[in-house]
This record gives C-alpha cells, sequence and structure tokens, in this order.
C-alpha cells in the first residue's frame, strides 16, 4: 500500500467516526428536544388541570342575597378578599358569563369611593367580581354633587350596604394638594382635598409632599374628610346610616404590601 492509499484509508476511517459521532450527537440531541417537549406538555397539562381543579365563579349576587347581608357582614367579607389579595390566592372568575349573568340586574354590597389612581385596582383589591362593588373614582377620593347622587343611586336605589371612602399610599393628588399645585381645573379639584392640609398642620415633623409620614397622614384625614362631607351634604345617606342601613366607612390602601386598613 502507498502512501497516498494509506491517507485514502485514513481519512476514510476518519470520516466514519466523525459521521458516527454526529449521529450519536443528533440522536442525544433528539431525545433531550422530545425530553423538553414532554416535559413542557406535562407542565401545560398540570397547568390545565390546576385551573379546572380551581372552578370559575360564574355566580353573581343576587337581590335576595342581598337583602340579607348587613353592613357587618359586607365589611367581614371585604377584608376576607383582601386577605386573599394579599396572599395572591383570587378567585378565578369567568368576567364575561358573569356580566352575562348580571343583564337583568346587579346587586352590590358596597359602594367604593376610590382614587383615580392606577395601582389601586379595587375590585381586585378586595377580591370581588362582576356586580359585587360600585366604584366611583376621581383623584383624591373626595366626593362631590355628582359623586354623591352616584352614591345614594348605589345605596338608596340599588341596595348597597356599604360606603367605603378608601385613600391610597404614596397619592399624587395629595401630594399636589400639599405643594399647592396650581394648573387648569386641577386647582379647583385640589381645593376639595386642601381641608385635610389644614387640619393635619397638627402633624409633629416636615409638612411637605417629601415627607411620606405627612403625606400619609393628610391622606387619611382626608379619608375622614370625605366621610363628613358625604353625612353633612346627603340627607339620604345620613338617614340610612342613622337607621343601620348602611354604614359609612374609610379604609387606607398600601401600595408595598396590598394590605387595607379599615380606619
Amino acid at each position: 500500500m502507498n502512501n497516498q492509499d494509506l491517507q485514502k484509508g485514513v481519512l476514510s476511517q476518519f470520516s466514519l467516526r466523525t459521521t458516527v459521532l454526529l449521529l450519536l450527537i443528533l440522536s442525544s440531541a433528539c431525545r433531550n428536544t422530545d425530553k423538553g417537549k414532554s416535559t413542557l406538555a406535562n407542565n401545560s397539562q398540570d397547568t390545565i388541570i390546576e385551573l379546572h381543579q380551581k372552578p370559575l365563579r360564574e355566580k353573581v349576587l343576587t337581590a335576595a342575597e342581598q337583602q340579607a347581608l348587613t353592613p357587618d357582614t359586607v365589611i367581614a367579607r371585604l377584608k376576607a378578599g383582601n386577605v386573599r389579595y394579599v396572599t395572591n390566592n383570587l378567585t378565578a372568575r369567568d368576567h364575561s358569563m358573569m356580566v352575562r349573568n348580571a343583564l337583568k340586574g346587579q346587586y352590590p354590597k358596597a359602594v367604593v369611593i376610590s382614587c383615580l389612581d392606577s395601582r389601586v385596582p379595587v375590585a381586585d383589591i378586595f377580591d370581588k367580581g362582576i356586580g359585587d362593588l360600585f366604584v366611583g373614582r376621581v383623584a383624591g377620593n373626595f366626593v362631590n354633587e355628582d359623586l354623591l347622587g352616584s352614591i345614594e343611586y348605589g345605596c338608596k336605589v340599588s341596595g348597597a350596604k356599604l360606603v367605603l371612602v378608601m385613600g391610597h399610599e404614596s397619592c399624587g393628588a395629595i401630594k399636589a394638594a400639599i405643594d399647592d399645585v396650581k394648573m387648569g381645573n386641577i386647582t379647583a379639584m385640589l381645593s376639595k382635598i386642601k381641608p385635610a392640609v389644614a387640619r393635619s398642620q397638627d402633624f409633629n415633623g416636615e409638612k411637605t409632599s417629601k415627607n411620606m409620614k405627612f403625606v400619609e397622614y393628610v391622606a387619611k384625614n382626608n379619608i375622614l374628610h370625605t366621610i363628613e362631607v358625604i353625612r353633612s351634604k346627603s340627607p339620604i345617606l345620613r338617614e340610612m346610616e342613622a337607621k343601620g342601613t348602611i354604614k359609612i366607612i374609610g379604609a387606607y390602601y398600601q401600595l408595598k404590601s396590598g394590605v387595607v386598613t379599615f380606619l
């Protein structure tokens, strides 16, 4: 055998070994890919099973169920819902079906006056769905004639058992009121919050929007002020509260923890 034949033999043997090695690599990759697909399929199946194990709620509150509620029962349910929210255990709901089921009427548990802030998802915070809550939103969660009329409708006409005024941590409207911001219609809006700033001057510390403790103090005073306005400017709601038909209370939502503190 000459050198040329020897070289051809070596190259042929090298090519064969390389081919075998490549085949082994591809075979292993295919097995791993199949395994990955199988794992993915199993995980997807587990997720589907888990979803099926937690049935979707489709039922909405009925008139009879609403009638049986008391203000204290509603407060207790809101507190329990907030615990589920904080622990990431929200009720699974078929919102589309619930809307259709509520087509003929809705019988809310409560009316919530909340801030405009998108970080305050009221229904989620209390783990409530379609038909459970009427929500009025305005920057700084104050009330005016329109919101008072809305609350009266929610309670006197639609039967809600609770009025909840809810402020929140790091509220931009509260900060703007503290800073005496003047800008277009915002100026008039902030005038509704200024009474809370005035009643917070007994705060012991720096009274600026940079002091989060002061912002919280003003926010809580704003909640209390809003409750006072509701009672003073709505004879309908005042009478309902006096009879025990409804309660008017306040709450403060903490963005960091998700916890709602009832005042």
